[in-house]
């Protein structure tokens, strides 16, 4: 039986890109996620490790998510054997400054209006994700 565009089956996301709302809701996210590093005394530990100029950061963490949910994959192209363990093991990470990032992320995704279910599906991916970047 085919699906009509307009059945509930046919507007189900495939992928996380598409729950979250594309590339739009993933701008948003990030640009609060960086705000809050600039802003919130909270997260002045997370900020010293970042440059100056966060501008760059702002693109490239969008370009990550985006391939990462699903979506375009021109983050992982351009960096072909590059992945986002090796870009931040340079740093030294602890589990506290892993905490104030998956911290920072998860109030970004409730500030941005994120649905609530899939915001909290994406707070523990981002939990585990950054206690893989843990080295010290």
């Amino acid at each position: 039986m085919a699906t009509d565009a307009a059945s509930p089956a046919a507007n189900t996301p495939t992928t996380a890109y598409e729950a979250i709302g594309g590339a739009e809701n993933i701008a948003k996210l990030v640009n609060r996620f960086y705000d809050l590093m600039e802003t919130d005394p909270a997260y002045a530990r997370l900020r010293a490790i970042h440059a100056a100029d966060l501008s760059p950061m702002r693109v490239s963490l969008a370009g990550f998510l985006t391939g990462w949910m699903g979506g375009p994959r021109d983050w992982f192209d351009a960096r072909e054997n590059t992945c986002m363990m090796t870009l931040h093991s340079r740093f030294k990470i602890d589990q506290g400054l892993a905490d104030d990032w998956a911290g920072a992320m998860g109030r970004a995704l409730d500030d941005t209006g994120i649905d609530a279910e899939f915001a909290g599906q994406m707070r523990e991916i981002i939990k585990r994700l950054c206690a893989g970047m843990v080295n010290t």
